[in-house]
């Protein structure tokens, strides 16, 4: 381990382009989408574009369709308070979680902390390099979690990269005590069935619970073997980290033959991803509840005993969603929001081609009572601004804004930026504001924005893969309630009960 304004509103009609067909087509025949462009431990490389698609791109930025390369624009109840760049850790910048004056964002290469005591101008604490993909990050008092989704040498700060075929490559769940902001030490390993794409933390008094979601499994992985249709439960307890362990290994789709009884995806949906576990769950622990995206599947659960959860209901959507990729409760926990991470999140999908239902959001309400409850499917959601061919958009990582008797989030989308949006009617689902940059590129398509976008005590923090840090401030009679609501902690995908 090593310690290291412009405003403008339109609606834009790009994207119209025979050639966006041809990526629609793609999609559509494409096996199951992975969750993210996974380089590893470096950027993806850039994707060629079409002459015809590059040339559009700059004629949109210069009829004022889209902004111009780097530059931002933002809806006039959004301030861009400022932005941190990356600094020593070179790699894609991922999710976020927050604890009192700290956030702690999570990088391919590591993780870095931050002290937003003063949002408009965040200080860095420490930066630690500890590669492996994803970095999916959270906290919980003294602890830090962090999952690793790349076959590695061994568990190690220093390991390699090494192929998932070898008995010796590890994976999974990395634990470090940060009693000390400035110098995070590494307790804990844990190594899990096919790594950990995401993790979930159910916390307890004296133990932590980590849910650990990964997926696509392989008969040439002795680590990763079909089917892989559940959840690895690992059990943290806070005094004795370097205890813990997996305790569990609950089987959310059960079902006869080679696969479990999730989705089967393509040929029997088309475009569909074949459910080989969880790419992400959203617990609400005030209530007993747990939400997951699970690839070709959502599922609804009861966490009541948290090593041995129970599915309540499980959805599709064979005709508009490709990729179940996260969930959010509204508060009440009546609606689910599911996200669809069309094209793995290295596509351009927020195109008219593709249209509005899909790479977009699922609204679905909770309808019943205890183990009879169903989701409902009511709406779908996505942002009314169409995306040059060369930026990658989808539907990504958001949470709520805490108020009271309104369903409103804020959610990243990649190169479409950031959206707040109202869901209060689940059948009208209505945007109230955005910011966003213009394209990496005219010429590539190249993986970048915003990859999760959270609301933290009153501010707005983005992760943007390329650019860093950014702080944004909404200022809405909407959303202004929630200005007066604080938590001590936040892990999105433990949904705190903000008004209990």
């Amino acid at each position: 381990m090593t310690l290291l304004s412009n405003h403008r509103t339109r609606r834009r009609r790009l994207g119209v382009a025979a050639t966006a067909a041809g990526l629609l087509a793609a999609l559509l025949t494409a096996g199951p989408a992975v969750a993210t462009p996974d380089p590893g431990d470096k950027p993806a490389t850039p994707e060629k574009v079409s002459k015809s698609e590059a040339a559009e791109a700059r004629a949109a930025i210069a009829n004022g369709e889209i902004p111009g390369k780097d530059e931002i624009v933002h809806s006039a109840n959004i301030k861009h308070l400022g932005n941190i760049p990356k600094d020593a850790l070179p790699g894609t910048n991922s999710d976020l979680a927050f604890q009192g004056k700290y956030a702690y964002a999570g990088n391919y290469d590591g993780f870095r902390i931050f002290d937003i005591s003063d949002p408009k101008a965040p200080k860095t604490v420490s930066q630690v390099l500890c590669p492996g993909s994803q970095n999916d990050i959270s906290v919980s008092g003294n602890l830090l979690f962090l999952s690793t989704d790349s076959s590695r040498s061994d568990s190690s700060c220093n390991s390699t990269t090494q192929p998932a075929t070898e008995k010796s490559s590890w994976e999974g769940m990395k634990v470090f005590d940060i009693s000390d902001k400035s110098n995070p030490k590494y307790v804990a390993a844990v190594e899990t069935a096919c790594g950990s794409h995401t993790h979930t933390l159910v916390p307890e008094r004296k133990n932590v619970y980590v849910y650990v979601s990964s997926y696509s499994p392989s008969a040439t992985f002795p680590d990763c073997q079909p089917p892989h249709d559940g959840i690895s439960v690992i059990k943290v307890p806070r005094k004795a980290p370097a205890k813990a362990a997996v305790v569990g290994f609950p089987v959310l789709f059960p079902g006869e033959g080679p696969d479990g009884g999730g989705n089967p995806g393509s040929p029997t949906n088309p475009g569909v991803s074949k459910t080989t576990g969880c790419h992400d769950i959203t617990v609400l622990p005030s209530k007993d509840l747990a939400a997951g995206a699970c690839m070709g599947d959502g599922i609804l659960f009861s966490i009541k005993d948290p090593e041995n959860p129970k599915v309540i209901d499980q959805v599709e959507d064979n005709v508009n969603f490709a990729f179940w990729h996260s969930a959010t409760f509204n508060q009440k926990a009546n609606k689910v929001v599911f996200t669809d991470e069309l094209g793995g999140g290295g596509a351009a999908t927020c195109n008219a081609e593709i249209g509005p239902n899909r790479g977009a959001d699922g609204i679905y309400e909770v309808v019943g009572k205890g183990d009879k409850r169903k989701l409902v499917f009511k709406s779908y959601y996505k942002i009314p601004r169409h995306q040059a061919d060369t930026e990658n958009c989808v539907a990504h990582n958001g949470s709520l804004i805490p108020v009271k008797g309104k369903d409103i989030m804020v959610q990243a989308w990649y190169q479409g930026g950031v959206s707040v949006w109202d869901f209060t009617n689940s059948s009208k689902p209505k945007e109230i504001g955005y910011f966003e940059r213009g394209p990496l590129s005219t010429d590539a398509l190249m993986g970048g924005g915003s990859w999760s976008a959270y609301y933290y005590n009153g501010y707005i923090y983005s992760n943007d893969m390329v650019k860093g840090f950014d702080v944004l401030k909404i200022s809405d009679k909407r959303t202004d309630p929630a200005k007066k609501v604080r938590v001590p902690e936040l892990n999105v995908q433990t949904q705190p009960d903000y008004f209990d």
